[in-house]
């Protein structure tokens, strides 16, 4: 198929270009580098089945003239502010770069007949919620500005699949971590101890307990979901059933980078920042009935990351 995929120089698009490639699929991907990066695509830029545009998706026709050009089949959307914590200081990123690429993706497919569309959204959508979450409870009450702006694109993508005869896949992930990450807790706490490996500070109580998903296992399951799943509107949980704490991901970092003695300076409260999410957990009951899980475990995920993160540093 020819597929395109938005934010495809990201920490998780660039590791769905490389799946998509190996099934033998053409790709014309899509990043504007705002948080993408050439770096993360340069091992594919030979490979005569990739094609990279830099371009902002919410600006002009250059999208709806590119799916026009060259046949896009489907659309794999993972442009988006993923900075969480910059919503909070700039209220407009999300808006911005997380839905209104949402719906310059879905106008382009509606002008040019593109049916299938899979898009990458997320935990944040669920909010404060003290039990493990099925795809279908609601209410949903967003605490963050990125996961308000993936509500709305969720909305939004429903409305288009009923009124135009798009089919989508909505696949809700958690933290994911993994190589070519650009931010994020082990990014943090890496430089923190670069800059002073005698004290680590950890923001919150270290209490909060998510499940963090790694990046390859997260970019299996949404292509399973994909090639799976056939309803008009398809929506998954993609995760892990084991959480790891904050002081727990500290602890992996300093392990790793061989520290001994290291104090963790806790700023307090029972979570990082404004729109943080001190707790989360997962009902994956309808993902594992389709026959996906994941192969590693939360910790196993950060501490695979955490050494993936340290190696590469070296080179």
């Amino acid at each position: 198929m020819n597929i395109l995929v938005t934010g495809g120089a990201g920490f998780i698009g660039s590791h769905l270009d490389d799946a998509l490639l190996e099934q033998g699929h053409e790709i014309l991907c899509v990043d504007d580098l705002s948080l993408g990066s050439e770096d993360n695509i340069r091992h594919l830029l030979g490979n005569r089945n990739f094609h990279f545009h830099r371009m902002d998706i919410t600006k002009g026709n250059a999208l709806s003239d590119l799916m026009k050009d060259k046949n896009v089949q489907c659309v794999f959307h993972l442009a988006a502010n993923s900075d969480i914590q910059q919503g909070a200081v700039n209220p407009a990123i999300d808006l911005e770069r997380t839905f209104m690429t949402t719906y310059k993706v879905l106008e382009a497919m509606r002008l040019n007949g593109v049916k299938d569309l899979v898009f990458s959204s997320t935990s944040a959508i669920y909010g404060e919620k003290a039990k493990a979450i099925p795809e279908d409870e609601g209410p949903l009450q967003p605490i963050s500005l990125y996961g308000a702006a993936k509500l709305c694109s969720e909305s939004y993508i429903s409305a288009y699949c009923h009124n135009f005869g798009i089919r989508a896949w909505i696949c809700r992930f958690p933290n994911v971590v993994g190589d070519r990450s650009t931010h994020g807790v082990i990014y943090d706490f890496v430089r923190k101890l670069n800059q002073d490996p005698k004290r680590l500070e950890v923001l919150g109580d270290g209490k909060q307990h998510k499940p963090y998903i790694y990046v390859k296992d997260l970019v299996s399951g949404i292509l399973f979901c994909w090639q799976n799943s056939h309803e008009l509107l398809n929506v998954y949980n993609l995760g892990v059933d084991s959480e790891t704490t904050v002081t727990e991901i500290a602890e992996i970092v300093v392990d790793e980078m061989g520290l001994k003695d290291v104090e963790l300076a806790y700023t307090g409260g029972d979570r990082g920042w404004k729109g943080d999410v001190p707790f989360f957990a997962y009902d994956l009951n309808k993902v594992h009935a389709l026959g996906w899980s994941a192969s590693r475990t939360s910790n196993e995920a950060v501490r695979h990351s955490v050494r993936m993160f340290l190696a590469n540093r070296k080179k």
